[in-house]
């Protein structure tokens, strides 16, 4: 892959930006289980879900991050006939103080990246990713932060990724795309025919899906692969 000619760089949030290469719920379930919820993970995953889905119908406004993971985490734990809210406090600051420090270590390389390429997040979100990219500092680094709720398309439609980059002012070839899950990142990329970078940390047995695919384990490999 050359990247040489790249102008941009489109990122996912959820287990890339914030974690290195681990989607919430496999960052959730070791903390649901350390607290006591003894659920398998196929029935997490079904709950985890439930939750997820109800919060997109809903489409949040300017509900912060650690606001927003409370309302998940409860959200969970009624679909399981667990609620709790101080449980539900507890799993949510936990994931919230674990994501903030890897939030803090990737403002440097966001910083310097935002110096030679155009940043563009694209995440399956609440309807509220920019206003949390507000809170956290991040939202001066990007030109523009496609959020699922709010412009009505979601990964792994490749459209969402077309929007992004036209908001770039890129053309596909021109842009690479950093994320952590082969179906809803890479392979919409692959579609666009768009460079992308996997962040592969959980399955590192896999093979990318093209033969020239860059494959890191921490985002901060990004300084040694891209000019």
């Amino acid at each position: 892959m050359n990247l040489n000619a790249r102008k941009a760089i489109l990122f996912d949030f959820g287990g890339t930006l914030d974690a290195d290469g681990i989607p919430w719920k496999e960052r959730f379930y070791p903390i649901y289980l350390e607290e006591g919820i003894d659920w398998d993970f196929d029935t997490f995953g079904r709950h985890f879900c439930a939750s997820d889905d109800s919060l997109n119908e809903e489409k949040l406004d300017e509900l912060d991050y650690a606001a927003t993971l409370l309302e998940q985490v409860s959200r969970v734990l009624r679909s399981g006939g667990r609620q709790d809210d101080r449980l539900a406090r507890r799993i949510a600051e936990r994931f919230h103080a674990d994501s903030l420090r890897c939030l803090e270590r990737n403002r440097l390389l966001l910083e310097e990246l935002s110096t030679r390429y155009r940043l563009g997040i694209v995440s399956n979100f609440y309807g509220n990713l920019e206003f949390l990219c507000e809170e956290i500092g991040y939202r001066k680094f990007f030109g523009t932060v496609m959020d699922s709720a709010r412009v009505g398309l979601s990964k792994p439609q490749p459209t969402i990724f077309q929007a992004a980059v036209e908001k770039l002012g890129c053309l596909p070839e021109q842009v690479v795309h950093v994320g952590d899950n082969p179906v809803r990142d890479m392979a919409p990329a692959k579609a666009l025919a768009m460079p992308h970078i996997w962040l592969n940390t959980l399955h590192p047995e896999r093979q990318a899906c093209c033969e020239d695919d860059q494959v890191i384990r921490s985002l901060l490999a990004l300084r040694e692969i891209l000019p």
